[in-house]
């Protein structure tokens, strides 16, 4: 059988060999910012210098009061939660379908994630979520993956509703509003990742953003301690005495990522809307291809487009399933269109199946019943993503991913034995 496609013999569309995608895009005043760094301090231990100055302008992007870098999203997100007060015996209401971190942390203060499955976009269904409330519950997490928007109108009405706290993790929207107002800004507190390929990135680091004092404080007082915890503690405070010591651990960020992040920052607006532009020229030029379905943000969602997730439906390609799919887009030279890793449901760790292993304290926990999250198990397994390009010389690799799987997708019958 004569078929164009490459996986059988065919030409390529892509010819040029990759990786067709790099992050953080890295210029001659990010390498300034981070050697004038290096020989100015390697250690910040109070909030001062290049720390202070990136979380000023990560507060004022945000529009809220306080912001606390950390060494890692991870850690951004352990702070948060401990700084909410979630502890022994508290109830976490996280989606199903998400990256890890999301919820690990809650482990370490013994608490309990409480999965609850996602709509057909991905994002939390809150009918779900509500039959899972029990007199424990403390807290909903809001998680705008792959930089899309939760749906903020909603969840506001629904943890007012049910007396919930408002957390959110915001590691893949830098930047990304709904109605206008950034997301992160929504909830008692929100954590953000500036790990490599994050919208905003310092290579590795994180941060804590809350327009909330009290909370602030225990930010503090959970990962930073000593200097910083003395300087911006008041001295009559009741957690004062608390400030040499915090709670004893370390989780400050590298004053090299801070500079990194620092200097990436005043550009992020240009990187938002560089892939703003070409998000809806590859979302245009895939939309009613059959087996392709590109997503549909509200004209009030700004997106931060971490990545281009589409969802694959076999049922419109003769059955193809899509890791063939996948295989014969590689082929074609789109080597970076990817399955979703570790971004999936949960209940597929064995962490959330038997934490006890690991974690003593949850010797007796059993995980929730994998079949619980049905929704989830099908949005992961027909999302196949994208990178999304910022410049306008990333516009031809955009242009050729999208012909590959017109090609692909036009040319099924051919993979299908």
């Amino acid at each position: 059988m004569s078929s164009p496609l490459a996986l059988l013999g065919g030409p390529p569309v892509i010819d040029v060999p990759g990786p067709h995608f790099a992050w953080p895009p890295i210029d001659d005043s990010d390498v300034e910012a981070v050697t004038g760094q290096l020989m100015s301090a390697v250690s910040v231990p109070d909030r001062s210098g290049v720390v202070a100055e990136l979380e000023d302008a990560l507060a004022s992007l945000l529009g809220v009061r306080h912001v606390v870098t950390t060494s890692t999203g991870t850690a951004a997100l352990h702070s948060m939660y401990a700084a909410a007060g979630i502890g022994p015996g508290d109830e976490v209401i996280v989606p199903a379908l998400t990256f890890h971190a999301t919820a690990t942390p809650l482990f370490h203060l013994g608490a309990r994630p409480v999965l609850a499955d996602v709509n057909e976009h991905g994002q939390l269904d809150l009918n779900d979520a509500a039959r899972r409330i029990t007199p424990r519950t403390k807290a909903v997490v809001a998680v705008h993956l792959w930089g899309l928007p939760e749906n903020m109108d909603n969840l506001i009405s629904f943890t007012a509703r049910h007396n919930l706290m408002l957390l959110e993790d915001g590691s893949h929207a830098h930047g990304a509003t709904w109605r206008g107002q950034p997301v992160g800004s929504f909830g008692r507190a929100a954590a953000f990742s500036m790990n490599g390929p994050k919208p905003l990135s310092a290579g590795e680091g994180g941060f804590v953003a809350t327009d909330g004092t009290e909370l602030y404080y225990r930010v503090l007082l959970h990962g930073q301690y000593n200097k910083r915890c003395r300087r911006e503690i008041p001295a009559d405070h009741p957690l004062a005495p608390y400030a040499v010591t915090g709670m004893g651990l370390k989780l400050r960020i590298h004053p090299l990522a801070a500079a990194l992040a620092h200097s990436q920052l005043p550009r992020l607006e240009s990187f938002l809307t560089g892939r703003e532009a070409v998000a809806a020229q590859m979302c245009k030029a895939l939309r009613g291809v059959p087996g392709i379905a590109v997503p549909h943000p509200p004209p009030h969602a700004r997106p931060a487009w971490y990545a281009l997730p589409l969802r694959y439906h076999p049922e419109q390609l003769a059955g193809l399933p899509v890791e063939r799919f996948i295989e014969a887009l590689h082929a074609e030279g789109a080597v970076e269109t990817d399955l979703p890793g570790s971004t999936r449901p949960l209940g597929d760790h064995q962490l959330f199946r038997t934490p006890g292993a690991l974690l003593p304290g949850y010797a007796d926990h059993q995980g929730q019943p994998a079949d619980s999250f049905a929704n989830a198990r099908r949005v992961h397994g027909s999302t196949l993503k994208l990178p999304v390009w910022h410049r306008e010389k990333g516009l031809h690799l955009a242009e050729s991913y999208t012909t590959a799987i017109i090609k692909v997708a036009e040319h099924h019958k051919d993979l299908v034995t």
